[in-house]
């Protein structure tokens, strides 16, 4: 694939994982891209996973035409893109390897070298590097969303080499129904999300900067209408709300909870509420509800009390919430329990360190099943909701 004059795509698609990072499910595959610019002086950016490294390197050989690099950059240290570092070397003997300093000392780490006979060390902000027609200059990215990563940014084409930020799950020959923002913003959310604060900082050093496209590490370069890419990150690293409408999400044992989520969904939708998502946390993705929960700038949690506690599923649930900084919402609850109810106080609970929550009150007390009490309580839930 050609991106620009001098720029060549070397990645690969990876339609055999099962789980992604070990926990999210990747339907559409996943890419792992690396990329090459041709010059007087010749820059690989980044290496793809191990199982995919012969590829790889055929695919490198076949864009360098009988040519030699003369650098490696390293922009990210995970292993589905740094595993290929020392194959890399063994191919290229007389390269040098480009990075920031803790990413050579996590080389060592991973691959037992911290490369020091052939390294040049990123050492300051906006250092760069002359490749000839080309100058690239080099933007720390810290926790986005290691600590070692490093953003690079080709002045003559105004192409960024975004490391992570702005990837996505799916390889790139798949055909996502839904466009890039559903898997991109699952992506960002599960991985990313708690690090708001360092992607904002980065979006900052990048204010400004031409740029006619974005090279992630997965999934698609991004070419046209570049702004709204950037207006998504702005919000999902701000926390803010992307899409007016209110998230369900519950458990349910023997279904009368998720019948209360039901019955609230068709009253909202009836009020005209722009956009109800309902999650059944025990059977749907839990990234997918997590993407939710972050994207809609209203919440319900409707939960069973469960051994003096809350049901597990949806304990998880808050956990990942909790863990990726979620703030800045409208929370509604709706708790179960036959003969003594917790379930709001241990998720108010859970919540305590999140900022700028807003909890609607009163939280919809369901004694078993739906009675003419709960019912009404639904109802005035559902009226404070939209305002």
């Amino acid at each position: 694939m050609t991106i620009t004059k001098d720029i060549r795509y070397i990645g690969v698609n990876d339609h055999d994982l099962d789980l992604f990072e070990g926990q999210y499910i990747v339907p559409g595959g996943m890419a792992y891209n690396s990329y090459v610019i041709l010059d007087e002086k010749i820059a690989v950016m980044d290496t793809v996973e191990e199982h995919f490294g012969e590829q790889w390197l055929s695919n490198l050989a076949a864009a360098l035409e009988g040519r030699k690099p003369d650098y490696l950059i390293v922009q990210h240290m995970e292993p589905d893109h740094s595993a290929n570092i020392l194959r890399f070397l063994e191919a290229y003997p007389e390269a040098a390897v480009v990075a920031s300093a803790k990413a050579f000392q996590m080389m060592k780490n991973f691959y037992g070298s911290d490369m020091s006979d052939r390294s040049r060390v990123v050492a300051a902000e906006k250092a760069s590097l002359a490749l000839g027609r080309h100058t690239l200059t080099f933007l720390t990215a810290p926790m986005v969303h290691w600590p070692e990563v490093i953003f690079t940014y080709d002045s003559t084409d105004q192409v960024l080499f975004s490391a992570d930020a702005f990837g996505k799950f799916g390889a790139l020959d798949y055909e996502d129904p839904e466009g890039w923002a559903c898997e991109a913003r699952r992506y960002y959310f599960g991985i990313v999300g708690k690090y708001g604060a360092q992607v904002q900082a980065v979006l900052k050093k990048l204010a400004g900067t031409p740029l006619k496209a974005i090279c992630p590490l997965h999934g698609p370069v991004l070419t046209e209408d570049l702004p709204y890419y950037l207006d998504l990150y702005n919000t999902w690293s701000s926390y803010g709300t992307e899409t007016e409408g209110v998230v369900i999400n519950y458990t349910s044992v023997y279904g009368h909870t998720k019948q209360a989520a039901e019955e609230l969904a068709e009253l909202l939708r009836a009020k005209g509420c722009p956009k109800v998502a309902v999650n059944d946390l025990a059977r749907c993705d839990m990234p997918e509800a997590v993407e939710d929960t972050f994207r809609y700038g209203r919440t319900v949690l409707a939960t069973t009390t469960y051994n003096a506690d809350i049901f597990p599923f949806m304990k998880t649930f808050i956990d990942h919430l909790t863990e990726r900084n979620w703030q800045n919402k409208t929370v509604g609850f709706i708790e179960n329990g036959s003969w003594a109810p917790a379930a709001v106080k241990v998720m108010k609970g859970m919540l305590e360190g999140c900022k700028n929550l807003t909890f609607l009150e009163p939280a919809v007390k369901i004694t078993s099943a739906l009675n003419e009490d709960s019912r009404a309580q639904l109802e005035a839930l559902a009226d404070e909701l939209m305002k």
